[in-house]
């Protein structure tokens, strides 16, 4: 089989290929597809980044009309935050659009009202699915290192227990492709700060020293995890994709291996 046709599907998502369209969904939340929709798009589209997104605007406005229209759902109805590695979560009530100011410098969004696509992009970042099953309240995660850092989860899964009324457990938590433990190599600042927020030894292993300095591995999958758990989240509704963006560059856009040619994956949930 050639790398270029390998499924991604695991026991946890699904690697769909649909009218020449690829993307992953989650099997957990695939179970309430009456009352949601959602996916993770792959590399075969591409949704811009703060700096390019203009410039190359049509093509991504045609990617959202792909990938919408297979899964039988409106582009003009995308959400679209300005992402700027915050720990900034909003509530979304009627904004729609990309960039649109009321979304600057917001990563997480939440909602409970219907046709309100919430869209954010990825290339290499945790994004993070939350769904209140009982109560139909979504939320759209960006957790990049800095995200994870300053818990940008947590404090989206206390928004929604705080602003909606949500029971952590009913709230199921989907932790999409990113960059994992296996490829996310920091100097010492980094793994000092990784420890002073999570006091977890558990996240950090050792790696080889380069260049004289002493290289580590954090585990943010690990730490999102552990945060869920915290918050009384159930351990099934834990749900990790347990893709690595890097291992599967081939097929998802990846910053580390890409850098600044690296495009941008988006991951989408929406209520019907």
């Amino acid at each position: 089989m050639k790398l270029s046709m390998k499924n991604l599907s695991n026991e946890n998502v699904i690697h769909v290929n649909k009218n020449g369209v690829e993307y992953l969904q989650f099997r957990k939340l695939l179970q309430y597809e009456d009352k949601i929709s959602h996916c993770f798009t792959l590399k075969d589209l591409s949704f811009g980044d703060n700096l390019n997104f203009y410039d190359i605007k049509k093509n991504v406005l045609e990617n959202y009309n792909k990938i919408t229209n297979v899964l039988h759902l409106d582009s003009k109805n995308i959400v679209r935050p300005f992402q700027t590695h915050t720990n900034f979560v909003k509530n979304v009530t009627n904004e729609k659009g990309i960039f649109i100011e009321e979304l600057k410098d917001i990563d997480g969004l939440l909602t409970d009202r219907k046709d309100e696509i919430l869209s954010l992009t990825f290339a290499d970042c945790t994004p993070i699915y939350l769904y209140d099953e009982k109560k139909n309240i979504i939320g759209n995660i960006h957790s990049g290192w800095k995200g994870t850092l300053n818990k940008i989860g947590k404090l989206a899964v206390e928004k929604m227990i705080k602003d909606y009324g949500s029971n952590p457990q009913d709230i199921i938590c989907c932790i999409g492709p990113t960059i994992r433990k296996c490829h996310f190599e920091v100097d010492e600042d980094v793994k000092d700060m990784f420890y002073e927020a999570f006091n977890d030894i558990n996240i950090i292993s050792l790696g080889e020293i380069k260049d004289g300095k002493q290289k580590y591995y954090i585990d943010t999958v690990l730490a999102n995890i552990n945060m869920m758990r915290d918050l009384g989240l159930k351990n099934e509704n834990i749900i990790d994709s347990k893709i690595c963006t890097v291992c599967n560059c081939y097929k998802i856009h990846s910053y580390r291996v890409d850098k600044n040619f690296a495009g941008r994956n988006t991951s989408l949930i929406t209520i019907k």
